[in-house]
């Protein structure tokens, strides 16, 4: 797994307009934070964006699939699904998108 610094710059140019927004490189790809909320997860070069009960059915009514990985042979799940791919050319498509994820990031960290 990796990401490109390219991708991460593009993104945090995406995001720009809902706040500060930074990477961190972790388990072998990055993580995006905005004001300190983590919000998103980019493996090889796709974004996954941060969900929870309450906004999980809209991701699922779009086909979007959930961020998995293997782990000691097991398949495992995060709570973070694929963005839709028509909004990472769009910040009007993407912003809706990403507040949603930043609100499930939010109810997690309280």
């Amino acid at each position: 797994m990796s990401v490109s610094a390219d991708y991460i710059a593009y993104l945090t140019e995406l995001f720009a307009p809902l706040g500060r927004i930074r990477s961190k490189r972790m388990f072998g790809g990055a993580g995006l934070y905005c004001d300190e909320l983590f919000f998103a997860i980019v493996i090889d070069d796709v974004l996954y964006l941060k969900v929870d009960e309450h906004n999980r059915a809209q991701f699922e009514a779009e086909g979007l699939e959930p961020f998995r990985y293997e782990a000691k042979g097991k398949l495992a799940q995060m709570n973070y699904y694929r963005a839709p791919d028509e909004a990472l050319d769009s910040p009007a498509l993407m912003h809706p998108w990403a507040r949603s994820a930043l609100a499930a990031a939010l109810r997690a960290k309280k």
